[in-house]
């Protein structure tokens, strides 16, 4: 494993920049903070846990740094100790528990767990199952936005930050790909407030809707003794000139002549992804009259292969007057 690449740092950091990059990942990747997702973020967890275990202690890096991960866990070679021997004369490396390291570092964890009624503070047997602990039955978490209390000396998250995306209706329907500059504040080695600009890349996903949110975890501003607040882009739906949306269903609104509703007519339309779309009628149509074109509606979000319909809803234009020629010419075709 590439410590430094894991903690996102140069061989070069420092102990404030581990520390900084530190906080920020394992805040990030905690398993509680992931329910939805824990198998991988226990193990990106693990592995940020052990990074900074190993780039943290002056020995262990610079066993790393020389000898690689095989060296640091495998011993370095025979006869290349140089420097780092231990009391039995041979270098060792005891992978520490993810949770242990975690507790240390913010002098408690912010997670709590109940047992009995009693709320404690994580601390792990070795023996006790997967990072010491994770899922074990007498280990119920609670994450720290369900209502654990936050540990004193704990950096609090602030409220996340919303901010509107808004997208075209074609976007919607075909996916995008948006980049959106951003500029915030961030906390420097020396605890001083710096600017930062970043540019963050939005895929929109086919069939996405108004409301939809994209979160990108500790992107808001920085604040001394704060966790950074997480950025969200909740999308928000353009008006379109001719379709409108319905959940899944496009709508499209037609005016036809009292000819065209009696004797028939062609609708032609432009879809969303710019195919030419034509519709003939023979249908009469009388006021309210609606057509159903199946599967020519948005793709379903979660099963971009399922698709809604297209509604066509007709208003027939009565002429607001008739001369008596015509008067009889309708009632001579139609009877009556």
């Amino acid at each position: 494993m590439d410590y430094y690449n894991i903690l996102k740092v140069n061989r070069n950091a420092t102990d404030e920049d581990l520390k900084k990059s530190y906080r920020r990942l394992a805040m990030r990747w905690h398993p509680d903070k992931n329910p939805n997702n824990k198998k991988e973020a226990e193990a990106k967890f693990k592995q940020i846990s052990e990074a900074y275990d190993v780039l943290s202690d002056p020995q262990k890096r610079a066993v790393y740094d020389q000898y690689g991960e095989e060296g640091l866990k495998g011993g370095p070679p025979q006869g290349s100790t140089s420097g780092f021997k231990s009391s039995d004369d041979d270098f060792q490396f005891n992978p520490r528990n993810a949770e242990d390291i975690f507790a240390e570092f913010f002098g408690s964890s912010p997670f709590e767990f109940s047992s009995m009624g009693r709320a404690k503070s994580v601390r792990h047997q070795p023996d006790s199952g997967f990072f010491g602990g994770f899922g074990g039955p007498e280990n119920v978490f609670r994450s720290y936005s369900e209502g654990a209390g936050p540990s004193r000396g704990v950096p609090r998250k602030p409220p996340p930050v919303e901010s509107k995306l808004p997208c075209s209706l074609e976007e919607l329907y075909s996916g995008s790909t948006r980049k959106m500059k951003i500029s915030r504040n961030v906390i420097d080695a020396n605890g001083q407030s710096a600017p930062e600009t970043e540019i963050l890349t939005i895929d929109v996903k086919p069939g996405w809707k108004k409301g939809t949110k994209i979160t990108f975890p500790d992107k808001g501003n920085e604040q001394l003794n704060q966790l950074p607040a997480d950025l969200i882009f909740v999308i928000d739906e353009k008006p379109h000139n001719i379709y409108k949306r319905d959940g899944n269903d496009l709508i499209v609104d037609q005016k036809v002549t009292l000819t065209e509703a009696l004797v028939g007519t062609t609708v032609h339309l432009s879809t969303l992804d710019g195919r030419d779309l034509t519709v003939p009628v023979n249908d009469i149509i009388s006021p309210g009259f609606e057509l159903v074109i199946k599967k020519e509606g948005m793709p379903f979000a979660k099963e971009s292969r399922k698709r809604g319909n297209l509604r066509i809803l007709f208003d027939v234009m009565f002429p607001t007057r008739l001369n008596s020629e015509q008067k009889a010419g309708i009632k001579r075709l139609l009877g009556g």
